[in-house]
């Protein structure tokens, strides 16, 4: 009963997390007049004020040391804080600038750009229904091109990013609301420094728009922050298949939103790319989880396998097992010779995988998105 009720919980966390996602097109239009850079700025400056709360609250202070310690990993934690404050900043201004369906597709086209990015940086293989799905995404872009006279520029910037984001990610290994931390104490710096800059200069926003407007910057930090932390409840209480089909809920509602509540206008030709992108994403979700399924019968078969080889082996006078299928040796005399037997599931001949980079959540990658 324990288990079902975690599980429940996980469920909301993670329906809860990319929600609040899908509905952040409500959030940013409320800050003008303020730019896309203002708000990217107080974005990262209030998200550590916040991160800085959340790890008070669970007293996790020990990763600090090892990363500053750690080079490597201090400068892919740069890396990372460079490429979401592109996604962030972009996001953002496609958002406040009537481009909201065509942010969402760079989400919906996320999981496709990830598969490549394996296939071309990692080296992974694909299974022929995988190569199905970026080639149908490949020609949902070019329709969409042809739709919009122009290649969708945005969902292309906005999927490669945080595709990136989510390959660093993958390298650091740092827990979601540790990574965060780290990344939005990389860019606190220059972010306060503009934000300085603009109020020295008489261009902020924050002091002269009134209490309200100021109050509406400072929430950046809840907004960015409470859904991860959501995120990262759930990814410890749901599988990851799970969570997989999760995060299509977030460009769901960012497309609806788009289409029904900003009215954005979606011709034919873009309703068509659109299409075919959702046909690739029902491919990708199918396989992955007709292979989930099969490596699950699979381990579980062989772990059977093993269980049952000790368990059948038939003792002899002297103490020695013989295994299933052998002669026993008469009373007194040697052990007659009998062919090996595989005992261990690594023993036995599996058929081969094809292993494919990770398509279920943000970073966990679980992808978050923003």
């Amino acid at each position: 009963m324990e288990g079902k009720n975690e599980q429940r919980a996980g469920l909301l966390y993670g329906v809860g997390a990319y929600v609040m996602w899908g509905l952040v097109p409500l959030f940013w239009p409320l800050l003008k007049p303020s730019g896309a850079i203002e708000i990217l700025a107080h974005r990262m400056v209030w998200s550590l004020g916040v991160v800085a709360i959340a790890m008070l609250a669970v007293r996790r202070w020990a990763w600090i040391g090892e990363l500053v310690r750690d080079r490597r990993k201090l400068g892919l934690i740069s890396v990372a804080a460079a490429t979401i404050t592109v996604n962030w900043g972009l996001y953002i201004w496609a958002v406040n600038n009537g481009q909201v369906v065509e942010a969402s597709l760079g989400y919906f086209i996320n999981p496709l750009v990830t598969i490549a990015m394996g296939v071309l940086l990692l080296g992974e293989r694909l299974r022929p229904v995988q190569w199905a799905a970026v080639a149908t995404g490949l020609t949902a872009v070019l329709v969409l091109a042809i739709g919009y006279g122009r290649p969708p520029w945005i969902s292309l910037v906005l999927a490669f990013s945080f595709a990136t984001y989510g390959l660093v990610k993958k390298k650091v290994n740092m827990g979601g609301l540790e990574s965060l931390a780290a990344e939005t104490a990389v860019l606190f710096v220059p972010a306060l420094g503009f934000l300085l800059w603009l109020a020295a200069t008489g261009k902020s926003t924050f002091t002269t728009g009134g209490a309200g407007h100021g109050f509406l910057l400072a929430a950046t930090g809840i907004v960015t922050a409470v859904p991860l932390i959501c995120f990262g409840a759930a990814a410890v209480r749901v599988p990851l298949s799970t969570l997989g089909l999760l995060q299509y809920l977030a460009p769901v509602f960012q497309f609806g939103l788009g289409v029904v509540y900003f009215k954005e206008s979606m011709p034919p030709e873009r309703w068509a790319g659109f299409a075919l992108v959702w046909l690739a994403l029902s491919l990708l979700t199918w396989d992955a989880l007709r292979t989930a399924r099969r490596n699950r019968a699979l381990a579980v078969k062989l772990l059977a396998t093993a269980a049952a080889a000790p368990a059948a082996a038939t003792p002899t006078p002297d103490g020695a097992a013989i295994p299933p299928g052998a002669a026993a040796p008469p009373a007194g005399g040697p052990a007659a010779p009998t062919p090996e037997v595989a005992t261990t599931p690594e023993a036995a001949t599996t058929p081969e995988v094809a292993t494919t980079p990770r398509t279920d959540a943000p970073d966990s990658t679980q992808q978050k998105i923003t």
